[in-house]
Parts: C-alpha cells; structure tokens; sequence
C-alpha cells in the first residue's frame, strides 16, 4: 500500500525501514531497561517468518531475529508478551482475498503453530490478533487502511468473522498441544473507546451502549460472555437494516452453533487497547446504502472541551477509561483485563509534557478502577516506548516515550520527560501514598 501510486501515508513515507528494530532491537530493549518496565508487548511479522503465508516457506533468518529478540529481553530480566497479527497480513494471502477468504483460518493456524513450537518455550504470553475492529472496519470497510476494500456493513463483517474464527483456531491449538508443557497462556487484544450518552435521555443512552455492543461486543461477545456470539442488539439492528435494504437474509454472517461453542471462551485474559472516548446519540441515518455506522442508529461526537492530540481522533479523556474497564469487567463478569496499549499523539516534542500529563491522569483513572471499583486488572502497557511508523499517518504523528530521529540512517533514539514520569510511575507501582504529617 504504501508504494502504490497514492498509497494514502498522510506524509507519503513507507515503512520499509521504519525505526529499525530489526538491527536496533538491543536499544530498545536498552531502553525498556531504563524505564523499568517488567514486560513487553511486541508483535511477529507474520511475513517475516513465512513470506508467503504458508508453512511450506520457512524464512530462517526471521526466526533468528525474533529469538535474539527473546533472548535479550530474558537476559534483562523482562518477559515478552507476543502479538500475533498487527495488521500485516503476507501479500500472496491477500491476492486470494485476505480475511474475506475463510481458507486464512486454517492457514493462521499454521502459522500460530510455528510460532508456539519455534518461541513456546520462552514466551508464556500469547496474543492472537491486535484490534480486529480496526483491521475490518478500516481495512474492509471504509478502506482507509490496507488492504483498503472498500465495502462497508458487507466486507468488514466478513472479514472480522473470519478473524474471530483464526483467533479460536490459534487458541485451540495452544491449549491442545502446548499448554501442559510450556505452561503459558494466549488471549486477544480489543479496542474500544467509551461511549458516553450525549443527554440522559433514553434514547442516547441506549444508543450509548448499543454502540459499545457494536464496537467492542462485536469481538468480545463471541469470545467472553456465558453466551457466545455476536451481541443480540448487534444481530438483530444488522438484520432489519438488511431487510429494509433489501436483502434475503442478514449481512452480519451466522457461526452456526459448532463454531459458537467451538470460539465461546477462548482466551485466558482481556487485552484492552485503549485512547480515547466519545458521545453517543441516537441518529437515524436516511438512504439505502449500507454502512457498519448505518446499521447502529447512532451517531458520535467529541465534547468541545475534552484537550485534542496531534492524532484528530485522539481527544483526552482520562475518566473514560475508568467507565470502560468497569463495563468490561460488568460485562464480562468480573474477566482478567490487560491493558495493551494507551497512550497520547504529538508531533515529536521531547519535552512531552502533554504525554505525561496523559499517562499520569489514565493511569489515575486505572488506578481507581482497581483499588475502589475492584476490577480485576492485573497489567498495564504504555503505547509505546518508540517513535514509530504510524499507519496512515506516517511519521506524522509520534506515540513514543522515546524518540526516534527518522532523518537520520542510524535511527537515534532519545529519551523524552514522559519516559521519566512514566519510569517513577513504575517505580511507585502506581502512585506513591501521600507523605504522612
């Protein structure tokens, strides 16, 4: 995507070498060290280890890079935390449709397979797929991601169905040939912002919630809840908007009750990604078309007075968090959560002082959704420690609490104030208690 001709990089960068982890990976982990981080969460290139997707190309050089990755962190006393999929999906997969091709669930699984065999018996951690809502909705929906089909209420259902499916089938083969000997545990990463009624009328705040089941219940329903598949309210919304379109039968696809059962309860954790909040309002949307948003009945919006980031999405809104992990934890009954990812967007400024006023009111906010709403969260991970290749936005917007100078070949990292402030909070394990009289 990011080499075709209008590849839709905000700043028309490629990744290609991106903050080049794979020759500077000791100073990031020199840089982990120097936080006091106890953890952390990084992800497999799929094709990097299998550049054609599939199991009969093995690319040895890409196992070693992620071994010495291991080793490293090991050695310095922090544990790796593996995310499968983050979004990079082999190229030849993607000419046999991607998600939108449910032959990749088999193919997942093959590739989930290497990895547990090749790093099983030194990452206890395991995560399947990171944000599936972004990878569908922006990838196989409004196509501002790649593979950037565009097909919205149609392809990214399908394409989160079959995402669903391969984080089952990666689950299950961890849980039947591995778990007993390697003793880990393997869970999936969501994000969801907090959807706040624009009034306390009923009708935005049902709308609120209907939006949460359509955001974040969509993934985790199948997944978390003593039911299983897709939220109810979910169901039936996509089905009488399909029926006023005119369709014979639902555009949100069936499990069927073998896979219902077959993906109810796979994952040992919660992996929550979260920034941000928004307002919710119950909204009507005219015309006969289809769209993901359509098919809610709601519309979202930003409160004028909630601070803004460099990213337009990303506005500061530190009480979000603590409403969201309680619905999680309500929802889910009372379901180990942990945090994934949090964090702010600027436009690089080493004194980031808006980033560690964002960390320190966030975590504040964690922090009472733990000692007095006592939701069971047992970790946290700041995204992210580095600089680094943000999607569509290229390099134009920066999440690190290091920096990285992309002008430069070399790839210098610098430590910012918000890598100081976040490095006591660590050393505090939260907040210090006050100082007594």
């Amino acid at each position: 995507m990011t080499h075709a001709y209008d590849g839709g990089i905000s700043d028309n960068s490629t990744g290609d070498i991106a903050a080049d982890s794979y020759n500077k990976y000791l100073d990031d982990v020199a840089a982990l060290k120097e936080t006091g981080v106890n953890f952390y969460r990084f992800s497999i290139s799929w094709s990097r280890i299998l550049p054609t997707g599939r199991i009969d190309q093995i690319n040895q050089d890409g196992i070693n890079y992620y071994n010495n990755v291991i080793n490293a962190l090991l050695d310095n006393g922090i544990t790796p935390l593996v995310t499968l999929y983050h979004w990079d999906l082999p190229q030849p997969l993607q000419e046999i449709g991607g998600w939108l091709n449910e032959e990749v669930v088999d193919i997942f699984g093959d590739y989930a397979n290497l990895a547990f065999s090749s790093f099983g018996d030194r990452v206890k951690s395991w995560i399947t797929f990171n944000e599936p809502w972004v990878q569908s909705v922006l990838g196989y929906g409004y196509g501002g991601n790649a593979p950037r089909i565009v097909g919205s209420g149609q392809t990214d259902y399908i394409a989160a169905h079959n995402q669903i499916k391969s984080h089952a089938r990666a689950w299950h083969i961890y849980d039947d040939n591995y778990r007993a000997t390697q003793n880990g545990e393997i869970g999936i990463t969501l994000d969801s912002g907090w959807s706040e009624p624009k009034t306390q009328s009923a009708a935005d705040i049902e709308a609120a919630e209907r939006n949460m089941q359509f955001k974040l219940g969509w993934f985790a329903h199948p997944i978390f809840s003593v039911d299983g598949d897709y939220p109810p309210v979910m169901k039936e919304y996509v089905a009488r908007h399909s029926a006023e379109e005119g369709f014979p039968v639902s555009r949100l696809p069936e499990f069927g009750q073998t896979w219902v059962d077959y993906i109810k309860g796979t994952s040992d954790f919660f992996g929550l990604n979260h920034y941000t909040s928004a307002l919710a309002e119950y909204s009507v949307w005219e015309g006969n078309w289809t769209s993901y948003d359509k098919d809610q009945d709601v519309s979202t919006s930003a409160d004028p007075s909630w601070p803004s980031s460099a990213a337009p999405w990303l506005k500061v809104v530190p009480w979000g968090f603590r409403k969201l992990v309680n619905w999680i934890n309500n929802e889910y009954n009372g379901v180990r959560l942990l945090v994934t990812e949090n964090g702010y967007a600027d436009l690089g400024e080493i004194n980031d002082v808006d980033r560690a006023n964002y960390y320190t009111s966030y975590i504040n906010e964690l922090m009472k959704a733990i000692n007095l709403d006592g939701c069971n969260i047992y970790g946290y991970t700041a995204w992210s420690i580095i600089d680094n290749f943000e999607w569509a936005a290229g390099y134009s917007q920066k999440f690190g609490l290091y920096s990285v100078d992309f002008n430069d070949p070399a790839r210098p990292r610098s430590r910012k104030y918000s890598a100081q402030v976040y490095a006591q909070i660590i050393a505090d394990n939260g907040f210090p208690a006050p100082a007594e009289n």
